[in-house]
């Protein structure tokens, strides 16, 4: 009887893992990282136990850091790159020293041995590139001020990986003869790195154009993505060859192509193996966790892992406040490089094979690190739950409400992307109006180009009556907020009878609570502008202007129409089903005689 391959069992394993864990933590609001975490630690020797070969797996995993830097790289244009030089080696060089240095003092202050100290504070100042990146993704901040200025950290990480990998073999021989540490060439490895790095520039220029043009020529997609791939494999195992930092040559690789016309191409065909290969990595660190050293020496690992963290926290925000990043932000950028990193394993692992530390110690550094990166996105989901709502209540407007009295024939409520429109469109005809909103950064703002916008809730009764409402004509009604704008309605219905509303809708469900408050001026938000960009489409596609012009008109009115058929079916779903599906047949049946009726006119005039 034959039994299936170790690698498809592990592999279905994986996926399954994945699969249940990750859908699960979102759900909880934990993010995919803590997913694929537990996940590792589901399946790990400390949990099911049903992989073992844990660091294979880890080895082989890293390739999705690698493949994820190398992305980085294809959206950074060297010029773009360049500018960012000074908070790559300025901040970036303050974050390791800074970290590394109050690290290894706390260490000898314990009475650690030097060698050991600086060791450990220079591999625990490092921080995940991969969760760091993830998380910032995640939540839309590698354009922000603090996400620029921690991509340009972590990659002055990556480049510093190059003299810590030369600091720890030569730690090792001091502790072992003069002799060996005569053999460690230094020079050699200098100069080894400066070839291999202009190398890849020299032939990123050079070479990888041409050999993707006549790649692509070829019109094989599958070749193209083996190709790039390709492309990844070679540079890191390149790096990896002269002892340099896999991720930092895929970086570089990406640079040089930033600019090519294969980009977006290279992104499309790495995207889904980099999204695997990273979420593989992810359930590797949760496996690397050792819960035996955690269980034997508890008092030492958590006191490791609240120590570095501790310090880490302090010094990063301190740096945060000297770049004078939005305090907003400052909280999350400190937590995602407070964090220990992925280089940090290779580190400890060297130490130990060096013999600078005993393998005991490398466990509890590498148990303290897993520990830190399966505890930060925990305290990000709590950082978002809890402190950053805070932030957002806590930024209290100075602007004074509107005190007095206004007289303007129109009321805006809400000063939006909407309200705006209205206002210009208004201002533009010589008619005023008094605005109202309670966003005070969009009150400054508009203020700026010259708008007159008062502050206050319009669903007040008493800045309704201070804005005129009692002798206004027409409110327009142009919250973004739905239960706020239902809200206005019934103050206006129940005080102000005389003032006509002219309401937006963000929905079918909006507008008919408008309707049912007896509002009969409703526009469906974005309904006139999608209906244009449907006849540009009908114009582009062949039909004349007028006759495009003809068939949306068609369409709104039937819209409308069938709006009014559904209303008093709005509590029955089946119902209102029912008559949508009547109603687009109605239409599309119409639509096509006039087609045909069109096109016969077409030959009668031909003939």
């Amino acid at each position: 009887m034959s039994h299936a391959p170790a690698w498809l069992i592990n592999s279905f394993i994986y996926l399954a893992a994945a699969v249940v864990a990750v859908p699960l933590a979102k759900k909880l609001g934990l993010g995919s990282i803590i997913g694929y975490l537990a996940a590792g630690i589901a399946i790990g020797p400390w949990g099911l136990g049903l992989v073992t070969n844990v660091q294979d797996i880890l080895h082989f995993a890293e390739f999705g850091v690698v493949l994820m830097l190398f992305l980085v790289g294809l959206e950074l244009q060297p010029q773009r790159l360049w500018s960012l030089r000074r908070p790559i080696f300025g901040w970036g060089s303050v974050q390791m020293l800074s970290c590394a240095a109050l690290l290894s003092g706390a260490a000898m202050l314990f009475g650690i041995d030097w060698r050991t100290a600086a060791v450990a504070g220079v591999g625990l100042a490092l921080s995940s590139t991969a969760i760091a990146l993830q998380s910032m993704n995640e939540r839309n901040l590698m354009r922000t001020t603090s996400g620029q200025a921690g991509f340009s950290i972590l990659l002055f990480q990556d480049v510093a990986a190059i003299p810590i990998l030369a600091l720890v073999p030569l730690l090792g021989m001091l502790s072992v003869s003069n002799d060996a540490v005569a053999q460690y060439h230094p020079a050699l490895q200098a100069i080894k790195t400066i070839a291999v790095i202009a190398g890849i520039i020299v032939g990123g220029r050079l070479l990888l154009r041409p050999l993707l043009r006549w790649i692509a020529n070829s019109r094989t997609p599958e070749i193209f993505t083996a190709a790039s791939l390709q492309l990844v494999v070679g540079i890191a195992a390149l790096m990896l060859l002269v002892g340099l930092s896999m991720a930092l040559g895929a970086f570089l690789a990406g640079v040089l192509l930033a600019e090519s016309e294969y980009r977006r191409e290279l992104e499309t065909d790495i995207e889904p193996f980099k999204a695997l290969l990273l979420g593989l990595f992810f359930i590797a660190v949760g496996m690397t966790i050792d819960f035996g050293v955690l269980w034997k020496f508890p008092g030492q690992m958590l006191a490791i892992l609240a120590g570095f963290l501790g310090l880490k926290l302090l010094a990063i925000y301190a740096l945060a406040y000297a770049m004078k990043l939005p305090y907003q932000e400052r909280p999350v950028f400190t937590l995602l490089l407070a964090q220990g990193g992925e280089f940090a394993f290779v580190v400890f692992q060297a130490a130990a094979g060096a013999r600078v530390f005993a393998p005991q110690t490398a466990s509890l550094l590498i148990g303290a690190v897993a520990l830190s990166m399966l505890v930060s996105p925990l305290l990000l989901v709590a950082i978002d739950k809890l402190l950053l709502p805070r932030y957002a209540k806590g930024k209290k407007s100075t602007l004074k409400e509107i005190s007095e009295p206004q007289e303007a024939p129109v009321i805006i409520a809400g000063f939006g992307r909407y309200g705006q429109i209205v206002g210009r469109m208004l201002l533009a005809q010589g008619i005023s109006a008094t605005v109202l909103d309670h966003d005070a950064e969009m009150i400054e703002t508009v203020r700026a180009f010259g708008y007159r916008v008062f502050y206050g809730d319009a669903a007040r009764l008493d800045l309704l009556r201070t804005a005129g409402a009692a002798q206004a004509q027409i409110l327009v009604l142009s919250v973004d907020d739905v239960a706020q704008s239902l809200k206005i309605v019934d103050v206006v219905r129940e005080n102000f009878p005389q003032l006509q509303i002219v309401a937006r809708a963000r929905d079918v469900p909006h507008w008919n609570a408008l309707r049912d408050r007896g509002v009969m001026r409703v526009e469906r938000e974005l309904f006139d502008s999608s209906l244009r960009s449907a006849r540009t489409v009908l114009e582009l596609l062949g039909q004349p202007p007028q006759a495009a012009q003809q068939a949306a008109d068609r369409f709104r009115a039937h819209n409308l129409e069938l709006f009014e058929r559904m209303y008093p079916h709005r509590d029955n779903r089946e119902k209102v089903i029912a008559v949508a599906k009547q109603g687009r047949l109605q239409l599309e049946a119409q639509m096509k005689q006039e087609r045909e009726l069109l096109a016969r006119q077409g030959r009668d005039a031909q003939r």
